[in-house]
């Protein structure tokens, strides 16, 4: 049985990491650095940077992070806000991430995905989704989630497949902090639309059958979440011993 990775997720915004609903109301949650540590140590599969505020002038900021990072932890981690470039990734991988996540810049301009594969390689190429239901349709948003592209989530999904992406990080802004668990119905859509790993993210609360849902429910090969893990209302430790008793096979801790 293939295993299932378990994702904390630092959103960050001037250095610090936050955690807000539906992508509004920001509050402070923690240390970027030291919560890495923690997660490591902690047996998480991976990590995910999302700097949220990213612009040019604060490129130096998350790659100064992301080399302070680097330093402190050994599982695999992802970074991505305002990656605009090839640029852009070379410095951020060089500093020691393992892959990059690109968003808005990808919708603008969909070819940067295959440039972008074609010089670093699918495996460090993710491509991050926020989508909203509107009228029945799932619908790609961009900015922060502030602007409805008009592109439909399907489609988007198998052009970022054709174009070689390594990944997909798929967020329900509906869901996003809800704690009321995932999206089942949206990651069941992308995961059965695509062959290429899945991350669902957006709605994890405290209660373990959130994550053996989505698992059970879909198709995806890891789940994402913040809040549950920054303030310690299920800890990586804890969730992962409580899918294994739901028979659902996760990465060892060691």
């Amino acid at each position: 049985m293939l295993t299932k990775r378990i994702i904390p997720c630092l959103d960050v915004k001037d250095g610090q990491t936050v955690k807000g609903i539906n992508f509004e109301n920001l509050k402070y949650a923690g240390d970027p650095v030291e919560l890495a540590k923690k997660y490591s140590l902690e047996g998480a599969d991976e990590l995910v940077f999302l700097d949220i505020t990213a612009t040019n002038e604060k490129r130096k900021t998350i790659v100064e992070l992301v080399e302070k990072v680097a330093k402190n932890v050994f599982i695999p981690f992802t970074v991505g806000g305002g990656i605009n470039s090839a640029e852009d990734i070379r410095a951020i991988l060089n500093a020691g991430a393992d892959k990059i996540s690109l968003n808005s810049a990808a919708v603008k301009n969909p070819e940067l995905i295959s440039e972008c594969v074609n010089y670093f390689g699918s495996q460090c190429i993710v491509v991050a989704i926020d989508a909203k239901k509107i009228d029945n349709e799932y619908f790609v948003h961009i900015n922060a989630g502030k602007k409805n592209t008009g592109i439909k989530l399907k489609d988007w999904v198998k052009d970022v497949q054709r174009r070689g992406a390594g990944e997909i990080l798929l967020t329900s802004m509906d869901f996003d902090g809800t704690q009321k668990g995932f999206d089942i119905d949206m990651n069941r859509l992308v995961s059965e639309t695509v062959h290429i790993p899945v991350i669902a993210s957006g709605g994890a609360g405290a209660d373990s059958r959130h994550f053996r849902d989505v698992f059970e429910k879909t198709n995806v090969d890891a789940a994402l979440a913040a809040s549950i893990f920054h303030f310690g209302t299920l800890p990586v430790k804890t969730l992962k011993k409580e899918l294994e008793d739901y028979g659902i096979s996760t990465r060892k801790i060691h």
